[in-house]
């Protein structure tokens, strides 16, 4: 159990619900006991190189979560140190809320999700956002993605924690799926052939 996520997301009240549910002596142990986890290991890095979206959390000033999917080309999310995350924020419905929200509270979450592989990862940390560095914006630039960047946003890392795939759905995007059909399309076609050849 990483110590850094309990140290966050186990406030006085979670405490609390734990110990009157009887959970709290087990993940008090695991959290004295556990690794720090909050750095981005080479194994995370690789999980992040393969995803194309995921979900960022925000505080509005009245004390609401906020939760907006980002998406992109697999390595839009990219790893600038053990420490820091950044993408490119696209143009989108330019209602602006994510950057609102930062700008009074700089907590924030990311969720990320294979379903493919029924893996995900929670990653707390404070983010920022930053308009003015093109030399910035083009480090997080993804070639050949037509999106129009319009800041870039750095995620700082305080805690990482790996889930357990229970409950998981499998499931597979439309490029997956592709793939995974691409030698039966193949195989259709030879089949096809060979049965014109015999008419």
């Amino acid at each position: 159990m990483p110590r850094k996520f309990g140290e966050i997301a186990f406030t006085s009240e979670v405490l609390a619900a734990q110990s009157e549910r009887g959970s709290r002596q087990t993940y008090e142990k695991y959290i004295a006991n556990g690794p720090a986890n909050d750095v981005i290991t080479p194994k995370i890095a690789e999980f992040i190189s393969q995803i194309d979206g995921f979900y960022l959390g925000t505080v509005s000033s009245n004390g609401y979560p906020y939760i907006q999917f980002r998406g992109g080309a697999p390595g839009f999310l990219k790893v600038l140190d053990e420490k820091t995350l950044g993408f490119a924020d696209f143009s989108g419905n330019v209602q602006y809320i994510t950057i609102g929200n930062l700008s009074g509270n700089d907590k924030a979450f990311m969720f990320l999700m294979n379903y493919r592989h029924r893996q995900r990862i929670k990653i707390w940390g404070r983010a920022e956002y930053i308009e003015s560095d093109s030399v910035l914006i083009e480090q997080l630039r993804v070639p050949d993605y037509p999106a129009e960047i319009e800041r870039a946003i750095i995620f700082h890392v305080e805690a990482i924690s790996e889930n357990c795939p229970q409950h998981i759905p499998i499931r597979y995007s439309e490029t997956e799926v592709a793939a995974m059909m691409a030698p039966l399309q193949a195989r259709i076609t030879q089949l096809e052939q060979q049965l014109a050849n015999f008419n």
